[in-house]
């Protein structure tokens, strides 16, 4: 699931009439990078949510065949219902068993060959963490050599979710699927570390969360 459904203000006003995983870089959409990458790794269907001009998702990527997947889209009403309600009302798509979840509005150079492919036995979900960047120094989680992550605000592990990682269904175990609610993964992500069924492990790709016109232009610049 590639989630695409945010309003993007910080990017405005680019995303007043675009969605901002249809911002481009280096001539592609944001989002084509990724439909590119499983596709070459033998994915067949992809389900991407949308809210804002989600309409004009649909309209260029089509039923997928462009790119040889099969594209499924879940529309969620204005102000979409945040990264686990998106993805909530999505679970019919999706299946029993793990699934990748993937921010549309990330760019990297990771090979998605290497994303993970089994859960740890006890895991509900495993991310994939980044070196903290400039403008989030605190990161989100701490990573123990375990591989579970925690919360600890004081660890010096810190690390940055990357926005894409390999989700169990029972992570959202307490929501009917199907169903209509606003709901940040964040706190799901909580609940898991309590449980100790919260795994991660650290990527060295280059990446970068295209959050702002600046960071957007940086992209451009010749590699």
């Amino acid at each position: 699931m590639i989630l695409a459904a945010g309003r993007g203000k910080r990017m405005q006003p680019l995303t007043d009439t675009l969605p901002k995983p249809l911002l481009a870089v280096r001539g592609k959409p944001l989002i084509q990078y990724h439909l590119e990458k499983l596709a070459a790794l033998g994915v067949e269907q992809v389900v991407i949510n949308h809210a804002w001009l989600g309409h004009l998702l649909q309209q260029q990527l089509g039923d997928g065949r462009q790119f040889g997947l099969r594209l499924s889209y879940s529309a969620e009403p204005p102000g979409g219902l945040e990264t686990a309600g998106g993805i909530i009302k999505a679970l019919p798509w999706l299946g029993d068993e793990p699934f990748w979840v993937i921010n549309g509005d990330v760019f990297t150079d990771l090979d998605f060959g290497n994303l993970p492919r089994q859960l740890e036995a006890d895991a509900d979900a495993h991310l994939l963490l980044v070196a903290n960047p400039a403008h989030h120094p605190r990161g989100d989680f701490a990573l123990a050599q375990s591989g579970l992550l925690s919360t600890d605000a004081n660890a010096s592990n810190r690390l940055t979710y990357s926005g894409m990682g390999l989700f169990h269904p029972r992570l959202f175990a307490a929501y009917p699927a199907g169903s209509e609610q606003v709901l940040a993964l964040r706190s799901l992500f909580e609940q898991a570390i309590q449980r100790q069924a919260l795994y991660g492990s650290c990527i060295a790709a280059a990446w970068t969360d295209v959050g702002t016109p600046e960071r957007l232009a940086q992209l451009q610049e010749p590699v």
